[in-house]
């Protein structure tokens, strides 16, 4: 029973979705149109990638780019740059949540290394805000911007010009806040790591790698999702099957949830027309407000189904991934594997969370302003 419970608290937002699933069903009678509710091609494409990234992970790619990178450092705030610059750049690539997984242990095993644990609160907190913020270019870089990219019919490059301004406003906070809370105290850094691959393990690496571009794909419909997606379940499956039990599946049925939800919402005539009056034109701040009660992926998709400004909602969940520690779940990673640290302090990474990330959500929610009184 214990446990049960825990995998409920540790999986809130799947369980708050299902309970939305289950009382919207009480006034919605399931029926046909139920399956016309789910979008199969996000979920495929979603599963794909989280596959992919499973693979290269556990071959232990992104802590070989990280060791490589830190050889080149002589202080801790050039250290510190390196190790934000990892999550912010790769995140647009393998997604927030991959990044703050591979990175954070890391830089928490590199820190205590090199006897710099007073540094890991602000490094780890500038590397969630990094991952969050860098993963906001691209259709791949977080789930919301998957599920909204395909739900837009956007091209890729009409996305990314959408959130570069963004982006690298993002960019330029980022290294200034390394430079004003990181001093440049001199450290030599020797990480131990896995540098070479067997020749097994490069075979493999490269299959991940062309699975990758094969996944891309599908974002840019060149391929079937659907054809992808039992390529890539097939090959990791050949390859190790051990991989296939490393997605997020949670995810995977919090969107599912919410599908049905939002299906049966728009079937209630009265609850629609209220839902539209409420976020139609006011998309960006329903979207921030309402991704840190429920974080910004179940956001997205509430909110995609009550209106067609998609672009705004967009910029809207990437943004309103700021702010609270729930705002987005990937912040939830970062928070657990510090928690877990012996010279833990949770109350001040909070206190530090919560400041560097409203200061962020008002320097990007001014761009925003800017922008729309140029265009």
């Amino acid at each position: 029973m214990k446990s049960i419970l825990n995998y409920i608290k540790k999986e809130a937002v799947l369980f708050i979705s299902l309970l939305l699933a289950l009382v919207s069903m009480a006034f919605v009678p399931l029926d046909d149109e139920y399956i016309g509710y789910i979008d199969f091609h996000t979920l495929s494409i979603l599963l794909s990638l989280m596959v992919v990234m499973a693979g290269l992970r556990s071959l232990g790619i992104f802590s070989m780019i990280g060791g490589w990178m830190l050889e080149k450092t002589n202080n801790v705030r050039s250290l510190s740059i390196v190790l934000v610059m990892l999550c912010f750049g790769l995140s647009m690539f393998i997604t927030n949540d991959v990044a703050l997984i591979a990175f954070v242990p890391f830089t928490i095993d590199v820190l205590v290394m090199a006897g710099l644990e007073n540094y890991l609160i602000r490094i780890i907190v500038l590397q969630t805000i990094a991952s969050n913020l860098g993963s906001m270019l691209t259709p791949i870089g977080n789930p919301q911007n998957l599920y909204l990219f395909s739900l837009s019919g956007m091209s890729l490059g009409s996305f990314i010009s959408l959130m570069l301004p963004y982006t690298l406003l993002s960019l330029i906070g980022l290294l200034a806040a390394c430079v004003i809370l990181i001093d440049r105290k001199a450290v030599s850094v020797k990480v131990q790591f896995h540098s070479t691959l067997t020749a097994k393990e490069k075979g493999k690496s490269i299959v991940y790698l062309l699975l990758f571009l094969f996944a891309l794909m599908s974002v840019t419909h060149i391929i079937s999702a659907y054809v992808v997606a039992a390529v890539v379940l097939a090959v990791a499956f050949l390859l190790d099957c051990k991989v296939l039990r490393k997605p997020d599946y949670a995810l995977l049925l919090t969107f599912v949830f919410l599908f049905v939800f939002i299906g049966n919402m728009k079937r209630i005539p009265e609850i629609n027309l209220w839902l539209n009056s409420v976020i139609y034109g006011h998309e960006l701040v329903t979207s921030v407000f309402a991704s840190q009660v429920i974080s910004n992926v179940p956001a997205a998709i509430l909110l995609s189904g009550f209106t067609d400004n998609i672009p705004t909602l967009v910029v809207g969940t990437n943004l309103g991934g700021l702010g609270t520690i729930i705002a987005s779940m990937a912040s939830l990673i970062s928070f657990k594997f510090y928690s877990k640290t012996e010279s833990k302090r949770n109350t001040a990474y909070l206190w530090m969370f919560t400041l560097l990330n409203l200061i962020f959500l008002a320097m990007l929610l001014l761009l925003y302003i800017l922008v729309r009184i140029v265009r």
